[in-house]
């Protein structure tokens, strides 16, 4: 006699320490991150509740866009689903680690988790564009939401804490400067700011443009900032796809909870940190994060290597009529393609970092079907992608008097795109506009919203465009 399966239940802490047995423990805020999406809960929230062994480190997670994903969580106690899916089949467990889900328009309890003595990190994913910042990473006062945080925070960073928040800050970093304003003025202390975004230096780089920002506002608080605000540089890894409806039957049927948000997400993770946490941090490297003096190589590596085929993949794979990223590698010719960078890219980079064995990584995970990763996904945000992905490879390769076809092929393949009116979001689409429409040099200026060098050479921009004409060719 065959025995029923245990109907799914809604999931909520109550319910889940109730099956599990154990009394409801949840850990206290030390954590607030920004930028509450899929990726952040298998990543950084996966290696928290791993670490989080005494149950210490509690993350109150703030959405960026829209509320979507906190009203989804937030009757869930910040609880979901996390399907790690390889080819062998789907493995679900429950995170606990998100105790908070927060709507990122809720100022004042952001303010208010920024002010305490409690809180210890800012993480943030928001991908590249989110933080606003120009290619010199200073703040881009020709957006209009950072003007309008300027003048806000002008107005209203004052000596007294802020209650009022009407009209505030709409930007991350906006909304970082008045926390951190408020920070400074309840005596908190120091803390650790951790952007978590495919970004080269990502800590430097937030650093000169959060630092840059607050003394427009107000030079005491950006003072402070400089002197007790750490900025940690970090490299990471994890393939994480849009979850699906099946991916939610899916997480009722392994974990028998009804889950208005999980996850789904490769098996291979990595995370890779420098710099320093002075009001303390959890112990990642339990679950296998590595803690380096020099994060540099490890960011090319993975910017260039997986980052960079993916990009490689989302636009001349695409033209080729793939949609995802395991169609479009078991396609020998985007296969050949993809090896080329990889040697184009390894040429660039330094002794130790085992790139033969990375590589085979990357084509196991890559030729993982039951992985959906969309290319449509993978090709937003163009502009900021090919400057960081392609650039540097591809004029390192020509100044080393070498061709750089794959870069090419990768540039050549989203300006075909562009060019032909394919959907590709980007934070740049009025530039993108403007460029198209000026007529007969309309490559040119799209290419020069990437990187004003790869029209200074005549044989480079003849090749670019040689690809996008014959892309464009095929794709007709």
């Amino acid at each position: 006699m065959s025995i029923p399966p245990i109907p799914a239940l809604p999931l909520t802490r109550e319910a889940f320490a109730e099956r599990e047995g154990a009394p409801i423990a949840i850990p206290p805020v030390r954590i607030v991150h920004i930028g509450l999406g899929a990726f952040h809960r298998a990543h950084q929230a996966w290696y928290t509740a791993q670490a989080d062994e005494a149950g210490e480190w509690g993350i109150a997670a703030f959405t960026g866009r829209n509320a979507t994903a906190a009203n989804e969580l937030a009757p869930q106690g910040g609880l979901y689903t996390l399907i790690e899916r390889s080819a062998d089949g789907d493995v679900a467990s429950v995170i606990p680690s998100i105790v908070e889900a927060v709507d990122g328009s809720d100022l004042r309890r952001f303010v208010e988790l920024l002010a305490a003595t409690s809180t210890a990190i800012v993480t943030t994913t928001i991908t590249e564009p989110g933080y606003r910042l120009t290619a010199d990473a200073q703040p881009n006062l020709d957006d209009d939401a950072v003007r309008a945080d300027v003048d806000w925070l002008s107005s209203n960073l004052t000596d007294a804490a802020p209650t009022a928040f009407d009209g505030g800050p709409t930007t991350t970093l906006g909304r970082l400067v008045l926390g951190l304003h408020a920070r400074r003025l309840a005596g908190s202390g120091p803390l650790a700011v951790v952007p978590c975004d495919n970004m080269p230096d990502n800590g430097d780089f937030v650093a000169k443009g959060l630092t840059a920002l607050a003394a427009l506002a107000n030079p005491e608080t950006a003072a402070w900032i400089a002197d007790n605000v750490s900025f940690v540089s970090t490299s990471v890894d994890r393939i994480t796809p849009k979850t699906t409806a099946a991916d939610i039957e899916s997480a009722s049927r392994l974990s028998g909870w009804l889950d208005a948000a999980p996850v789904v997400t490769a098996p291979f993770r990595d995370w890779v940190l420098s710099g320093n946490f002075p009001a303390g941090r959890p112990a990642w490297e339990r679950a296998g994060a590595r803690f380096v003096e020099e994060i540099e190589p490890f960011e090319r590596r993975k910017l260039w290597l997986l980052n960079g085929a993916h990009s490689l993949l989302a636009y001349a794979g695409r033209l080729r009529g793939h949609e995802t990223v395991a169609s479009a590698i078991a396609d020998e010719t985007c296969l050949a393609w993809v090896n080329s960078f990889w040697d184009d890219a390894a040429r660039n980079l330094p002794d130790g970092l085992d790139l033969d064995a990375y590589r085979a990584s990357l084509l196991e995970r890559f030729t993982n079907a039951r992985i959906e990763h969309k290319l449509a996904q993978i090709g937003m945000e163009g502009v900021t992608k090919l400057r960081v992905r392609f650039v540097p490879v591809l004029l390192a390769e020509r100044a080393g008097g070498r061709e750089g076809a794959a870069g090419i092929r990768a540039i050549g393949s989203w300006l075909a795109l562009v060019l032909s009116g394919a959907s590709l979001p980007d934070a740049h689409a009025s530039q993108i506009e403007a460029a198209l429409a000026s007529g007969d040099q309309a490559d040119e200026a799209l290419l020069r919203l990437v990187d004003d060098r790869l029209v200074e050479d005549p044989e480079l921009i003849a090749a670019i465009r040689a690809v996008a004409a014959e892309s464009t060719t095929a794709a007709a």
